[in-house]
């Protein structure tokens, strides 16, 4: 597997937790303020598909933060439809795989910009799987804790490790994704 091939699975799979963990969930729970305040999950999603918009639309040949980018409304309410908030985050999503796509393990070393500063490929990439990984962890644990006792588990359950030791069967990113999607698609 490419580096770039496994950076690919590994957004697959932080897609694949969030929409997991967004399809469990009530319209209204999705607008509902984290702990003392915090971002609701309808913010993150807006502000991840904001970032991934800016960051990979013409990834190679343009700043990484857009003019057109408003990174503070990303963070206000807004009264968007779980169809709306849902288009545009599969929109974005669509832009880093194709990307992606397009990419291979020998430009990594070449050079992209973000907020003016020049990076190599793999360095920003790697920053922004970390970002996606920071903001997707927010959006599962404030569906957990909405969810409560109705939530279901996106990994291995509680007290399940042995059993699921004597026959792992997604301990890769790709593996991992296709059996959260599975369980999504019933």
């Amino acid at each position: 597997m490419s580096v770039v091939s496994a950076i690919e699975a590994e957004y697959r799979r932080y897609k694949a937790l969030a929409d997991s963990a967004i399809e469990q969930l009530r319209d209204e729970e999705l607008t509902a303020p984290g702990p003392g305040g915090g971002n609701s999950i309808e913010i993150l999603v807006r502000h991840l598909a904001g970032n991934f918009a800016s960051r990979f639309t013409d990834f190679r040949t343009s700043d990484g933060e857009k003019p057109w980018r408003h990174r503070d409304d990303e963070f206000e309410p807004a009264s968007l439809t779980r169809a709306e908030l849902l288009a545009k985050w599969d929109s974005a999503w669509r832009v880093v795989f194709t990307e992606l796509g397009a990419l291979a393990d020998t430009a990594l070393a070449d050079t992209v910009t973000v907020r003016g500063q020049p990076m190599r490929i793999d360095e920003a990439l790697l920053r922004s799987l970390a970002h996606t990984s920071y903001h997707v962890g927010q959006i599962v644990y404030l569906a957990k804790a909405i969810r409560a006792g109705d939530w279901r588990c996106l990994s291995i359950p509680r007290g399940m490790s042995e059993a699921y030791n004597r026959a792992p069967a997604k301990e890769n990113a790709a593996a991992h994704a296709a059996w959260l999607a599975s369980r999504t698609a019933k």
